[in-house]
């Protein structure tokens, strides 16, 4: 019956089927067959499994994000990376880099970050003579920093999936991020050496005071979420809301460059990757929930833990493992049937759920640049004018900074949890 199950939903996919039509069409068929359970269960579950507060920030954050490009307030933030990092050898990709690091702390996508923050930098670096190849790669690594540094709405949908904290997942998100962010300086540094790249600003206290000014209220965003979050003031759902109501009073009447005619563009967009979203969570719902009153769950525990018991293995396993899975899968599907399944285990070896949750995330992260499902490089190769295989390429040596960083988020628990040790333990 498990074995009907996963065939139908493999079949589904291969076919081309959209991902929750193939999660929920591969539940009812399991059900039709095993025939002891009512079929208005599929419907119930999957109702349930989008019956959740904190599932109310998933429209928000996408709305947040797609509101500050909408308002121009992504050029702000690169005015002042710029006056900040400019100065130093390979300015303009230390640049892109600190730049993906405050606008993490607004959008909480790598998809608003790559085509967002990307479409500036990838020009301005072409305009200053930077190769191409250099300006995607490092903008699509860049970008998976969003994800990471709160807010994120993959680790909210994996908080949702696995009964976790969110606020708990943000705070473990922070020094991750930053850690990640000093790796692909690092790699910019090395390439600035090696290439002889030249210093893109000169740095000046008056410039940097000036662009500041500029983006001081962007800057806020971060500031008023993480510490509204930490301080008690609201919860990870309601951080959403706020920033949404926050990105709205900047592009409407603070800066005024956001118009009703795009307002209207940004709700409808929202709707519809919403939409998209909650679908995925209502089908991997009653997936989820077959694979779990089926035991299969234990069951795969059991047999990694029969092949290896020690949790550097284990951990090594579920990296490749879902390092492979985030070639072929998109990140919220991956999220949604892959938390019941591989949750069971690395409790059993004593990994804290808010630790797997960074592992599992970064490790999509890192599937949306490779191929052949990578969202965001799609979305560089339409950017920068380029080829996919191209961008594929341009790509994969920034997959050493982020394979850095895995191993340390892996097995460095410490600074995964350090935060949330502090705040909420």
């Amino acid at each position: 019956m498990i074995g009907a199950l996963l065939s139908s939903f493999l079949v589904f996919i291969c076919l081309g089927v959209p991902v929750a039509i193939a999660l929920g069409g591969s539940s009812l068929l399991y059900v039709m067959l095993e025939d002891t359970t009512p079929h208005l269960v599929v419907v119930h579950r999957m109702m349930a499994g989008v019956d959740s507060f904190p599932l109310l920030a998933i429209p928000f954050f996408i709305m947040a994000g797609s509101l500050m490009n909408s308002a121009g307030i992504t050029a702000r933030i690169y005015d002042f990376a710029l006056a900040l990092v400019g100065w130093l050898k390979g300015g303009l990709g230390h640049v892109n880099v600190v730049g993906s690091v405050i606008f993490a702390g607004m959008s909480g996508t790598a998809v608003a970050d790559a085509g967002g923050l990307g479409n500036i930098e990838i020009k301005a670096m072409r305009d200053h003579g930077y190769d191409v190849d250099f300006a995607v790669g490092i903008t699509g690594a860049s970008s998976t920093v969003g994800p990471i540094i709160p807010p994120s709405l993959p680790l909210v949908i994996y908080g949702v999936m696995a009964n976790v904290s969110i606020g708990q997942l943000f705070a473990a998100g922070l020094l991750p991020g930053l850690f990640m962010a000093g790796t692909m300086m690092a790699m910019v540094a090395w390439y600035a050496h090696v290439r002889g790249f030249h210093r893109d600003a000169v740095f000046s206290w008056i410039v940097l005071g000036h662009t500041f000014k500029r983006a001081f209220l962007p800057l806020m965003t971060p500031v008023l979420l993480i510490g509204g979050m930490t301080s008690g003031v609201f919860t990870p759902t309601e951080a959403a809301i706020a920033a949404t109501a926050y990105a709205l009073v900047l592009g409407l009447f603070v800066y005024r460059t956001l118009t009703w005619r795009g307002l209207v563009r940004v709700s409808m967009e929202t709707v519809e990757t919403t939409a998209i979203v909650l679908l995925i969570v209502a089908g991997a719902s009653i997936f989820g929930y077959v694979i779990t009153t089926t035991k299969v769950t234990d069951q795969i525990a059991d047999l990694v833990l029969s092949i290896t018991s020690e949790p550097w293995a284990v951990l090594l396993l579920i990296n490749v493992f879902l390092l492979v899975i985030g070639c072929f899968m998109e990140t919220i599907a991956a999220i949604t049937i892959l938390v019941p399944v591989l949750l069971p285990l690395v409790v059993k070896i004593g990994v804290d759920p808010v630790h797997f949750g960074l592992i599992m995330v970064l490790n999509l992260m890192i599937g949306l640049l490779t191929p052949p499902v990578g969202m965001v490089l799609y979305i560089l190769a339409r950017v920068a004018n380029i080829s996919f295989e191209r961008t594929t390429k341009a790509c994969a040596p920034f997959l050493v900074p982020l394979l850095i960083s895995l191993g340390a988020v892996t097995y460095w628990p410490e600074m995964v949890m350090l935060l949330p040790n502090y705040f909420y333990r």
